[in-house]
């Protein structure tokens, strides 16, 4: 395993740019308002050639959270910064240089020493200023380990490479996400406050999220890494997606981004909606992106156990009636505070998992072809009929069959719809959508031109002289 290294810090001195330097990517949300990081977000540093160690960013603490008591979600970021602290090998303390040291910072360090973890102190901004006054006016907390960096224009990262890797042992305990492609990768979408943090936390059975009541807590993509039942997943916890009329916040639009990057990434999405509220346009626009992406569904209908029996017939009759234009994915009740129904969620994942990536033979698509094409032929446009010839698999998430033939454009949406669900049918794939690409033969005599021979012409004259003979 590898070593760990917290970025911790207040909020809006650079921690999540630091990140983004330190693992080359764009993982962790960027924006120049305090408070975008909330969660732990993992990554690895690869920039020393022939080591590596993990690093994660925290958000940063702010006013009286940095008293772990305190409910809200200060106290709750204060309370990931605070686990991230303390399994980390080392901490980096990032700083403002340009606004010098606060109050907050002297809090920071106050309980960054009761961890009793090394720490080194990172004055970030210092582009454009003084380094040397800026590192002096930072003596005072005592820290033997200061560099002066630009995370922003990466200057003095080096440097800082330097003595992290001087001071990190060998091998850690962090836990990093793996390139294992046996992973099922889940992503958990839908509306801002409908559980999908606590649903994750639940799931991991640890406060790996912050879950509050307040919409819109999450803000990044958080990915997991977890090993159920002797199967090995990834948990992807996003952003809730409002409607466009409602995003006005440069950091919420990044955040729906994200979301959609994950969606696209993700094999199985599992997507949430309030038993209490049912079914909103809202959520079939999510529903939408998932059906755009090719990921195969299932939907996960939270906080049934505060419903009556009444209201849970009244819900499951919403259900069937909006969202009958996916009914092929599985619908699940549960709840993600008390973990209810988690058995049969994660069984209708794997349904949706092995039917969107199930491997087809030539032969098997062909004769499904041949025999639905018998059963149901294809209806007579402008007195010519479709010709299907033969079939072959596409490619998986989603199922994706090639089907050649003659005429194949004319075919009505209803006949393609009867090809859909009767290769689902016929195939048992549940819980993925199915898709059709239809290849029409050219005509070889398309660009030949007729040319009449000399005994062709004479015929043709004779016949001309004859009708004009009978005028």
């Amino acid at each position: 395993m590898l070593p760990l290294v917290a970025l911790v810090g207040r909020p809006n001195v650079g921690k999540s740019t630091l990140f983004n330097a330190l693992t080359r990517t764009r993982d962790a949300l960027v924006h120049d308002e305090p408070g975008v990081t909330r969660d732990r977000n993992y990554g690895v540093c690869r920039l020393v050639e022939g080591r590596s160690f993990a690093i994660v960013d925290t958000g940063g603490i702010a006013g009286e959270s940095t008293h772990l008591e305190n409910a809200g979600l200060a106290g709750a970021t204060a309370r990931q910064s605070r686990a991230a602290a303390e399994e980390a090998d080392l901490v980096l303390f990032v700083v403002d240089g340009r606004e010098g040291p606060s109050s907050l910072d002297d809090e920071i360090l106050r309980w960054l020493r009761k961890t009793a973890r090394p720490v080194v102190l990172v004055v970030n901004k210092t582009d454009g200023i003084d380094a040397r006054a800026a590192l002096a006016e930072f003596a005072r907390y005592g820290i033997a380990d200061v560099m002066a960096i630009s995370s922003a224009h990466r200057q003095g990262i080096d440097h800082l490479l330097d003595d992290v890797m001087a001071r990190l042992p060998t091998e850690g305990d962090a836990e990093i996400l793996d390139n294992d492609p046996d992973r099922v990768r889940i992503a958990f979408v839908g509306r801002p406050n409908v559980g999908k943090s606590t649903l994750v936390n639940r799931i991991l059975g640890e406060e790996r999220m912050i879950a509050s009541e307040v919409p819109g807590t999450t803000r990044d993509s958080i990915a997991v890494d977890l090993e159920r039942d002797g199967r090995k997943y990834r948990l992807i916890d996003t952003a809730g997606i409002r409607r466009k009329a409602r995003v006005e916040e440069a950091v919420e639009k990044f955040s729906i981004v994200k979301t959609l990057q994950a969606i696209e990434h993700c094999q199985v999405a599992v997507i949430m909606l309030d038993a209490t509220e049912g079914v909103t346009d809202q959520d079939a626009s999510v529903l939408g992106a998932v059906l755009d992406a090719g990921r195969a569904l299932v939907v996960a209908v939270n906080k049934w156990d505060g419903l009556s029996q009444y209201q849970r017939e009244q819900t499951d009759g919403l259900l069937s009636r909006k969202l009958t234009f996916v009914n092929w994915a599985e619908a699940v009740h549960i709840s993600a505070k008390h973990g209810s129904g988690l058995r049969e969620l994660f069984g209708a994942i794997h349904r949706a998992h092995h039917s969107a990536t199930r491997q087809f033979s030539t032969s098997e698509v062909t004769v499904a072809m041949e025999v639905a094409y018998e059963t149901n032929p294809p209806p007579a446009i402008r007195g010519h009929v479709s010709k299907m010839r033969f079939a072959h698999p596409g490619g998986d998430m989603p199922p994706t069959f090639v089907v050649h033939g003659s005429r194949l454009r004319s075919l009505p949406d209803s006949y393609r719809r009867y090809l859909e669900n009767f290769f689902r049918k016929r195939f048992k794939l549940v819980g993925t959508p199915v898709r059709f690409v239809f290849k029409e033969g050219e005509n070889p005599y398309k660009d030949k031109k007729n040319v009449l021979t000399e005994g062709q012409m004479a015929k043709r004259r004779r016949l001309m002289r004859h009708v004009k003979k009978n005028k």
